[in-house]
């Protein structure tokens, strides 16, 4: 069995941690993806808003165990919950914040006021709460809960991983905008905006489904929860931790003075998934609250690249001959990379498993299996406090090479599942840079788009509006002392 394992891992020894272990499950819940954004999100609504409260109302039923040669489970770093009343306080003040959003990107257009909001927000799920609960990282609570039945999903961390996602499919990314106080943090850093080039762009957003579906695995196999681990903010929160992550969040924030929200855009792996929902929003933010004149003026304004320019005149242009020619190689290349798509999928699947047994050995029980093995061997000489904990508890050996098999096999599948996703992911991307759009005036990317309205005071359609709104109060309010004096005379 012990050669069996060697064999089959082919990795260096792994600094051990305590973590719980369970089986993934044979299905994918997101194996019956939509077909359309709007049902999909429709979908994700049903299964969290019905199906999470069951998984948060369980109950723990495993304890943890009690060591006779006084090992100690390691203590958590995270801060613990407020009880009573307070952790539900968070609960209504996001409710609130998300409210307030909403209604000043799309009712009020006051980016005065989502910058106010968010200050307050950074103050208060930032600096107040430390980070804690986070959005963000409730997606790895939110995996460990579907794979494993013996966790206890708190309803705190359901609402705060429902409740951005409800607003989102309904108002578009108004989260983002100035209750997220990762972005909040960033946007009081952003001074002199500049622009990334397109293919750059394009390349780097790629990145946070990556880390979207490295955190699944991990969360999903009980190896580890690497968005809380490598969050780049949260030592300023809590005004403690490591000097790498401080450092790492100095860096973030200083390319954040020049590069609009590096983490959000690049990174930040609940963007995925509020892209999606915000694709499909029912309402959203828009440049101009009125038909658009084409003035340019909102056209550098965004620093994120979320607006769009018109295409109309640019799909118009040479003759006829050479706009059907441009046609023909246009539905060409759509054909091709729809052909290429199972084929980005495939490679993706075996890239997957390639990469399943390095992967694994993020898990405590691989890692501590392969430290026994070597000790066994003889291949090192000085034991660790994992395994001489793990050979006082009389456990066999060859029960622990099984565990950590079949934990190989698990990040086998996971990882073809990861693979898979990648590769759909790149070929979507293909095909959806391949199509062009017809846009007759400026339009703003509901994907990418964070509702901070940086954009609107740039529209003099929208100042025009705004500045008759005002005059006609003010004369309103000058005529009525005057008709009450009338009313008194008669």
């Amino acid at each position: 069995m012990a050669k069996s394992l060697s064999e089959k891992s082919g990795f260096d020894v792994a600094a051990p941690s305590q973590l719980t272990i369970f089986r993934i499950g044979t299905k994918d819940p997101w194996r019956l993806a939509l077909k359309s954004a709007k049902t999909s999100g429709l979908f994700f609504l049903i299964v969290f808003l019905f199906g999470l409260p069951g998984l948060a109302s369980g109950v723990q039923r495993f304890p943890p165990p009690q060591f006779r040669s006084g090992h100690e489970l390691p203590v958590t770093t995270q801060p613990s919950p407020r009880a009573g009343v307070y952790e539900y306080l968070d609960v209504v003040v996001l409710l609130a914040a998300l409210s307030l959003a909403s209604y000043l990107a799309l009712k009020r257009r006051s980016r005065r006021g989502i910058s106010i909001l968010g200050i307050f927000s950074l103050a208060y799920f930032g600096f107040w709460r430390k980070g804690c609960v986070c959005a963000i990282g409730a997606i790895q609570n939110v995996t460990l809960a579907l794979f494993d039945q013996g966790y206890t999903l708190p309803i705190t961390v359901v609402c705060f991983f429902v409740l951005p996602l409800v607003f989102t499919l309904f108002f578009g990314r108004t989260f983002c905008s100035s209750v997220c106080p990762l972005g909040a943090m960033q946007d009081i850093f952003l001074l002199r905006p500049v622009k990334v080039p397109v293919w750059l762009e394009q390349a780097l957003r790629m990145l946070p489904y990556v880390y979207l579906g490295g955190a699944v695995l991990f969360a999903a196999t009980g190896s580890a929860f690497i968005i809380c681990q490598y969050d780049p903010f949260v030592a300023f929160f809590r005004r403690s931790g490591s000097l790498s992550m401080l450092i790492l969040g100095g860096c973030f924030l200083l390319i954040g003075v020049f590069i609009g929200r590096p983490y959000c855009r690049y990174l930040c792996p609940y963007s995925v998934i509020l892209g999606w929902m915000s694709r499909a929003s029912r309402w959203h933010l828009t440049i101009t609250p009125d038909k658009c004149i084409r003035c340019r003026l909102c056209e550098d304004s965004c620093p994120f690249g979320a607006i769009q320019k018109p295409t109309e005149g640019m799909r118009g242009r040479g003759s006829e001959g050479a706009r059907e020619r441009n046609r023909r190689i246009d539905k060409r290349r759509l054909a091709i990379l729809m052909a290429l798509l199972p084929v980005f999928i495939a490679l993706g699947v075996l890239m997957g498993i390639r990469i399943g047994a390095p992967l694994s050995r993020v898990n405590a029980t691989v890692s501590l299996a392969q430290r026994v093995w070597l000790e066994d061997k003889g291949k090192v000489e000085e034991s660790t406090e994992a395994s001489d904990a793990f050979r006082r508890t009389g456990r066999p050996t060859e029960e622990l090479y099984r565990e950590a098999l079949d934990l190989h096999r698990q990040f086998a599948i996971g990882s073809g599942i990861f693979g898979a996703f990648l590769g759909s992911v790149i070929g979507m991307r293909m095909i959806q840079l391949s199509v062009r759009r017809t846009r007759v005036d400026y339009e703003i990317n509901r994907t990418i788009c964070v509702s901070c309205g940086r954009c609107i005071p740039y529209c003099p359609v929208g100042r025009a509006q705004s500045e008759e709104g005002k005059a006609g109060r003010s004369e309103s309010q000058k005529a009525r002392p005057q008709t009450q004096s009338d009313e008194a005379d008669q």
